[in-house]
């Protein structure tokens, strides 16, 4: 016999879930509409609607389209924010190859050493591979006079840094994906002659092509949005998050900030409903 639920808890659960949904978009509904408030600072009341704070091209309200601090930062990013998604894609569907199809000795510690990076905080992983780097480089130019430049701070290393726990996410959705690939089908193309190249291009690839797509959606978005990371092994090349930090703390609080928050907010979403379509799985035909 089903219990139906009390109503009186059915409310108070209902009330809980539309309070926890307020408490996470408050913030995020406040910083878009100060993007539009014709104020030079981000606060009430308002001063009415305005598209100064992306398109205006001159002081005192500069838009975030004519600033040219920030769109270096927003290119630097999306430099940064592509290459670790690429590698972190290549290195995720190798190592869910790695750990789904093939048996090796101690395979349980090596995977859990592959999950460790998502439990480190971000600011120990920037300090520990920004040491790092600078020891290898500082011992290759001592010893043997070598200019290992790509190890000094700058978009190398960020990346580098950035990719070494991002990819922990990418191999973790392509693995679940890979787990669910019917291996029968290799077996049947195998069978009639396939090479092991024409059956991974043609079978395997294609069906993991959606937790691809969406792994590299996610890392793109994580290593965009990353700070503690990047703060640490940035050099002149900086990125959104840095520079943004970077006028906060000279100028403060402007509603240039706003805009780009919100263009951040749009930009995430669309991303996010990309990487929802390309998951759906097509009907059957």
């Amino acid at each position: 016999m089903a219990i139906k639920p009390n109503t009186a808890f059915l409310a108070s659960y209902q009330i809980y879930v539309a309070l926890f949904f307020v408490f996470l978009a408050a913030p995020l509904v406040a910083a878009g509409m100060f993007a539009f408030n014709d104020s030079q600072f981000p606060s009430l009341p308002w001063q009415g609607f305005t598209l100064d704070w992306f398109f205006n091209d001159s002081e005192p309200k500069l838009g975030m389209f004519h600033d040219r601090r920030l769109l270096r930062g927003l290119y630097y990013s999306f430099v940064i924010a592509s290459g670790v998604s690429l590698l972190s894609v290549f290195v995720g569907t190798c190592n869910a190859f790695l750990f789904v199809r093939c048996k090796f000795p101690a395979k349980d510690f090596f995977y859990i050493m592959m999950v460790l990076p998502l439990v480190i905080p971000g600011v120990i992983l920037g300090i520990s591979i920004l040491l790092l780097a600078s020891n290898i480089a500082n011992g290759a130019e001592e010893a043997l006079s070598l200019d290992l430049d790509f190890l000094r701070p700058g978009i190398v290393l960020v990346v580098l840094g950035q990719f070494s726990f991002i990819t922990t996410i990418t191999s973790l959705v392509i693995i679940a994906r890979l787990k669910k690939f019917d291996a029968s089908m290799e077996e049947a193309a195998y069978n009639l002659g396939a090479s092991r190249v024409r059956v991974l291009r043609t079978i395997t690839l294609p069906f993991l092509f959606p937790a691809m797509a969406a792994a590299g959606i996610v890392a793109f978005l994580v290593s965009f949005e990353n700070f503690n990371t990047t703060l640490f092994l940035v050099g002149s090349e900086a990125p959104l998050t840095i520079t943004m930090y970077d006028r906060m703390v000279k100028v403060g609080s402007t509603p240039v900030l706003n805009a780009v928050s919100f263009f951040l907010m749009i930009g995430s979403a669309l991303l996010a409903l990309v990487s929802i379509l390309v998951q759906r799985d097509k009907p059957q035909t």
